[in-house]
């Protein structure tokens, strides 16, 4: 069992852990138990509680008793039995199951919509009767009144199947080019469903008429949302009789009152990605919406987080245990989650014993999810040298940084820094001496830590002290004594820059009181060297030279800002010439390359570009050698590729063919004088 904690809400993963297999003998499985923690702690709920490879949709039966899943590798339904805890059946089916709804208070009456347009009726004792519609269904709702099934899918149609009378009714024939999600109103049975477009068109069964029509789109779009193209709607959900929930495909959920066309609220995922499911939680007016990434719970009236969970697999549905704390889902996994939440509820009947284990394990804490890992940042990463395991298993992306392995971490730093225990151990030593020379009589001295603060503190305490027995007030805490602010005088790393330019120029009159601080710890200082007892200044009035200084008026004001500007920047114009001296003595050394056997070196570019080459992928390869003619990529009939290409000759090969080039030249143009010679021969125009 995992424990995890979101402000400060524990959520219990009943289904972590490594499931054993079944071909394991008992022995087998009692000697894993013995050797791996993991297996000895883990706890299944429900036995087999899994599907063979994906779990597409769960859902509870009215009466709580059987928990029903579909899923694949081949389609099929498992219904799990809580009061036995195991699985009470299983039937595969004909093709996968899109979606599929209950419509008894057990198992005995079930309704698959299914890929191939079929609709398929099972009773309790197995199939019963399988239909089509038209086109392709994507979600359909039970009116219980009329006993009418009502299909949305890829069509404009809202198709009509009465169970009583066996047969199709007129359709609903809608605006929308295709519908995605439908639902039904449990109080006044107001038929709702979701359109392609991003509108939520709203029927009224008795009548078979159009009674509205929200434009649920345009109210996603907000200040904050950058939407690419047209959300349109993926969940739907109805609260009561005036309250829905719709989903958007973008990752918005929108919260309307059925009296207004606004919405009351819209909440962001920040994932952009389609909203899977919706659900209410009553109890504590809470809204829990789940994309294939995350599941999170917030306040309907706020907006505000409640908790959320981020599963390892994405997620597929999500069902809540009616009236509980349990949470289950199905997952692109073969293994279904489930959670349990003490806060939303109690456990089921079936299982109370995790009342009792959960509080166990808050009286005696163990190690939570994160106990083994160490967080760290990518500037930690550097300093350790292990910047190049970014990307890998080793590390775990979360929010500005990454958590890895304690025990990487602890090896990685002790070759980083191999004497940093005995710093350590030093500074332990220190602090207990400390602590056992603060129980002797001791002097009052000032910290080794921001001094100069400190004495600045303690004479505003004094002058506060006075001011305060004036007015008769009580008197303030001292900032030297609270605990917050006690690291800011022990630790070196809070020690004040002086000199840095941001301290210069933002308190330019610091200087002059600080001098007159600056001497009175140069007193302090051979007081304690001394051993003599320091006394603390008498509380007064300040002297007419602080009062003056301390009085100084706007001009003089500027007058020192400017003097520490020029200071500044007289500073930074003798570090630019050390730094121009320091280049123009440093000389350049040459820098010597090996050329490997049978290649000839042109230039830098060249190898250059040769490794830049070698980085791209295959494509890219294939793509320049394409541009540059030396690849040819064409089209069979048969419907494969042919590729022909040219090899690259080296530069000896190259030089050889142009010497057989130009030999050829030569031995062709004497063929052709002794040709032209003998012709001329023959004419008799040689002697003339």
């Amino acid at each position: 069992m995992q424990v995890s904690s979101l402000n400060e809400v524990k959520i219990y993963s009943l289904s972590a852990g490594r499931s054993l297999p079944e071909w394991l003998s008992d022995r087998k499985k009692r000697a894993l138990q013995k050797k791996d923690v993991d297996i000895r702690r883990r706890i299944e709920l429900i036995q087999d509680f899994e599907m063979p490879t994906v779990s597409t949709k769960i859902k509870v039966s009215r009466d709580g008793q059987y928990i029903m899943a579909v899923g694949t590798y081949k389609p099929r339904l498992r219904c799990f039995d809580t009061y036995q805890l195991s699985q009470k059946f299983e039937r595969c089916l004909d093709s996968e199951v899109v979606t599929f709804e209950i419509l008894s208070d057990d198992y005995s009456k079930i309704v698959f919509l299914q890929c191939g347009r079929f609709v398929e009726f099972h009773s309790q004792h197995g199939h019963y009767y399988k239909t089509r519609i038209p086109k392709f269904g994507r979600d359909f709702s039970y009116h219980y009144p009329s006993c009418d099934l009502y299909f949305v899918g890829a069509s404009s149609e809202v198709y009509r199947l009465n169970l009583e009378q066996g047969r199709f009714l007129n359709s609903l024939q809608t605006e929308a080019s295709e519908s995605n999600v439908c639902d039904i109103n449990p109080v006044h049975f107001l038929f709702a469903m979701g359109t392609a477009e991003g509108k939520v068109e709203c029927w009224d069964p008795r009548t078979r008429n159009r009674v509205g029509l929200l434009d649920c789109a345009l109210s996603s779009v907000t200040a904050d949302t950058e939407i690419e193209g047209l959300p349109s709607i993926s969940a739907l959900k109805f609260n009561g009789a005036l309250n829905m929930a719709v989903g958007t495909s973008t990752g918005q959920v929108l919260l309307y009152d059925l009296r207004s066309s606004n919405p009351l609220i819209v909440k962001d995922h920040h994932y952009g990605l389609p909203i899977k499911s919706i659900q209410f939680h009553h109890q504590l007016d809470l809204i829990i919406s789940a994309d294939s990434r995350i599941i999170k719970m917030w306040n309907k009236d706020t907006g505000k987080i409640f908790t959320s969970m981020e599963p390892e697999h994405d997620i597929n549905d999500v069902c809540l245990y009616p009236n509980s704390g349990m949470l289950m889902t199905a997952n692109e996994a073969p293994k279904m989650n489930i959670y349990y939440i003490p806060v939303l509820g109690p456990a089921p009947k079936w299982c109370s014993f995790l009342d009792n284990l959960t509080e166990e394990l808050e009286e005696n804490p163990e190690s939570t999810v994160y106990d083994d890992y160490k967080f760290v940042t990518r500037k930690d990463l550097e300093n350790l040298g292990l910047a190049h395991l970014i990307g890998s298993s080793l590390l775990r992306a979360y929010m500005h940084g990454f958590f890895m392995d304690i025990r990487l971490y602890h090896k990685a730093k002790m070759m980083a820094n191999p004497f940093a225990y005995e710093e350590y151990r030093r500074e332990k030593i220190r602090q207990k001496i400390e602590e056992t020379r603060a129980q002797r009589v001791q002097l009052k001295k000032l910290p080794k830590v921001n001094k100069e603060l400190a004495l600045k503190l303690i004479e505003e305490e004094g002058e506060e002290q006075q001011f305060s027995k004036k007015r008769k007030q009580k008197n303030l805490p001292s900032l030297l004594k609270d605990d917050r602010f006690k690291v800011m005088f022990e630790n070196p790393d809070f020690q004040v820059d002086e000199q840095s330019e941001e301290f210069r120029l933002l308190n330019p009159l610091v200087s002059k009181i600080s001098e007159k601080r600056k001497r009175k710890l140069k007193i302090l200082e051979e007081l304690e060297a001394q051993g003599q007892e320091e006394e603390e200044e008498p509380e007064g009035k300040a002297s007419d030279a602080e009062s003056s200084e301390s009085s100084d008026d706007e001009k003089g004001w500027v007058e020192e800002v400017r003097k520490q500007r020029k200071l500044l920047r007289q500073e930074e114009k003798l570090k630019r010439q050390e730094r121009l001296k320091e280049d123009q003595q440093t000389l350049l050394k040459p820098q010597f390359f090996e050329i490997k056997e049978g290649e000839e070196f042109r230039s830098f570019k060249d190898s250059a570009k040769k490794q830049k080459l070698m980085k791209k992928s295959l494509e890219d390869r294939l793509k320049l050698e394409e541009k540059l003619g030396t690849l040819n990529v064409s089209d069979t009939t048969v419907g494969s590729k042919q590729a022909t290409f040219k090899l690259k000759k080296s530069e000896q090969q190259r030089k050889q063919q142009e010497a057989e080039k130009r030999h050829r030249q030569e031995r062709k143009t004497l063929r052709r004088s002794a040709s032209h010679l003998k012709s001329r021969r023959g004419r008799g125009q040689l002697f003339h």
